[in-house]
């Protein structure tokens, strides 16, 4: 989908993808712009089974995706939002770069699209950005564990992307990086299980 934005010479045609998992630390291979921000309405959760990059169809891995909060009540994310990074792809790329992301979200993810917030400012920075989301309802969805669990899981998944725990070290790290501010308990809670099992 385009996004058209106009300025005094000419208009510009615009897409945008957010990233709120490997995104923000693999991103695509080429983009016109980077920026942080975040949507609203949705949690990050490891709620994803993962058998084609972070573990295998035997032992799946867990990967995020978005849960909406109000569906799932999930109110210990108090301000109901979600950082990541918004990627701007010029027009001539578009076409190459869906290729790309529609095999590489390939396992269970569909295309959303959602608006990107910056703090600050009330409205968007960039609106109805493509979003890959795995809905509760795809075929390698496994849904909520307790945490011990999940982050058991991460610490001994592999699949052809690598170890399981090796994403979810590079999501924390890059998220601090792109959103120092930010604080996502799910996330980090599951870094600090995950560091014990490691040590």
């Amino acid at each position: 989908m385009f996004i058209e934005k106009s300025d005094k010479s000419n208009d510009i045609k615009e897409y945008w993808v957010f990233g709120y998992g490997s995104l923000i630390w693999k991103p695509p291979p080429v983009y016109e712009e980077r920026i942080s921000g975040f949507i609203k309405g949705y949690v990050r959760r490891f709620w994803q089974g993962s058998v084609d990059h972070r573990g295998t169809e035997e032992n799946p891995g867990r990967v995020v995706t978005l849960i909406p909060i109000e569906e799932w009540k999930l109110h210990d994310h108090e301000d109901g939002i979600t950082w990541g990074v918004a990627y701007r792809i010029h027009e001539k790329d578009v076409e190459d770069i869906k290729k790309y992301l529609d095999y590489r979200e390939k396992n269970g993810y569909t295309i959303h699209y959602l608006d990107v917030f910056q703090s600050g400012h009330d409205e968007p920075v960039v609106k109805n950005a493509i979003v890959y989301i795995a809905t509760t309802e795809n075929e390698s969805y496994i849904g909520p564990a307790p945490l011990d669990v999940i982050a058991q899981q991460i610490f001994r998944s592999v699949g052809p992307s690598g170890p399981n725990k090796e994403y979810l070290l590079n999501l924390t790290s890059a998220l601090r990086f792109v959103a120092p501010d930010a604080y996502d308990g799910h996330l980090f809670d599951l870094e600090k299980r995950v560091l014990e099992l490691e040590s």
